[in-house]
């Protein structure tokens, strides 16, 4: 499966998507990818620089990555707090194409900053003031890109929360 990442980072490296940069924090470690992501100019988020850890399982492409945000973000589909879990639905077991591919993976989370999906939250608080209060969840979400993602992101991850925390919502497997 080595051949399959190399070409997949070969893939997202020469011709990255828009907005994404790729690197490895270990040239001999293909299993994990340091993403920097800048927003679309007319997300909420526009203006920030957000880290994301991309982790490849041994079983790759047979099982889905685990991709967190390293960099604080205040939307309905990402923990608020340092673990930075993503609910998304291409991620999830029962979801995960052996096909799909990391650039494809990449683009819908930088999509989920145009688009964020409160129907599938991993923090309903947030998800509801996003359905009912927009432009308080605008103020919070862009004081979050001022709190936490300008200038050069850090690819540091917490340890995840203990699955009796409840960040877990109805959106699954982060």
């Amino acid at each position: 499966m080595s051949k399959r990442i190399a070409k997949e980072l070969s893939d997202c490296t020469t011709s990255p998507p828009p907005g994404i940069s790729i690197t490895l924090p270990s040239d001999s470690d293909l299993h994990k990818w340091h993403v920097t992501l800048t927003p679309s100019p007319t997300s909420i988020y526009a203006g920030g620089t957000f880290g994301l850890v991309v982790t490849l399982p041994p079983d790759f492409p047979f099982r889905a990555p685990h991709i967190v945000f390293s960099t604080r973000i205040y939307h309905p589909n990402v923990t608020n707090d340092a673990a930075g879990n993503i609910c998304l639905g291409l991620l999830k077991d029962e979801n995960w194409k052996p096909g799909s591919r990391l650039r494809g993976v990449l683009e819908a989370v930088r999509g989920l900053l145009d688009e964020p999906n409160p129907d599938d939250p991993l923090e309903p608080r947030i998800a509801d003031e996003f359905r009912r209060e927009r432009e308080v969840f605008d103020k919070n979400a862009r004081a979050h890109v001022v709190s936490y993602a300008k200038g050069k992101p850090s690819f540091v991850v917490a340890a995840p929360a203990p699955a009796a925390s409840g960040k877990e919502g109805k959106g699954g497997k982060a």
